[in-house]
């Protein structure tokens, strides 16, 4: 065996590594800076789908890959909208529960999945089917409104059981905003400042 021929595919292992360590740096970097645009990220995913969806109208197929992204987008969005500790398990644990009345304790609402890994592997599926549909393996001729249909049902119950998770231990998955408490005195000087104009 060449010593010389070991040595250059360690030298193309090395390139290929090194580059795509590289790419990945950046993949990275892009993440990192996109992490704070909640607004442009998610208009970014809404044109991505726009443009997915456009293409199986345009095309008339690939309606069982559509498919099992929606079911794929139905689990991610209940893992959104989930809490990160089920209130049943601790219920069973007799450990500490969700706030249920006023006096209790405040504790904000921690999703199981948060919201930019939930962008995050949206965005990623969508580009994936959307890659898919160049392939003409993955048009599987189907009755599509059959499809639409079942999706319908299993996203109804799925939602139902899910809303009434959310009644039963009394949690709700979204805050607009953060709480602001004024004390007395702060609402004094705004009354007193409104008045004056």
């Amino acid at each position: 065996m060449n010593a010389g021929g070991g040595t250059g595919d360690r030298g193309d292992n090395s390139a290929a590594a090194q580059f795509s360590h590289a790419m990945w740096q950046w993949y990275q970097n892009l993440l990192d800076k996109s992490t704070p645009l909640v607004l442009h990220r998610w208009i970014f995913l809404s044109v991505i789908a726009f443009i997915y969806a456009l293409r199986v109208y345009i095309l008339q197929g690939f309606y069982i890959t559509t498919y099992g992204l929606g079911i794929y987008i139905l689990q991610l969005l209940i893992a959104f909208l989930s809490p990160q500790v089920d209130p049943e398990i601790q219920e069973l644990n007799d450990g500490p529960t969700l706030p249920t009345r006023g006096s209790d304790e405040f504790r904000p609402f921690v999703r199981r999945l948060p919201e930019f890994k939930f962008w995050h592997s949206l965005t990623k599926a969508f580009c994936f089917v959307f890659v898919l549909t160049f392939f003409s393996a993955f048009d599987v001729p189907v009755f599509w409104p059959i499809l639409l249909f079942y999706w319908l049902i299993l996203f109804i119950s799925t939602m139902k059981r899910q809303i009434m998770h959310m009644i039963r231990y009394k949690y709700v998955p979204f805050t607009f905003g953060k709480q602001r408490y004024h004390g007395k005195n702060e609402a004094s000087d705004n009354d007193t400042n409104t008045a004056r104009s």
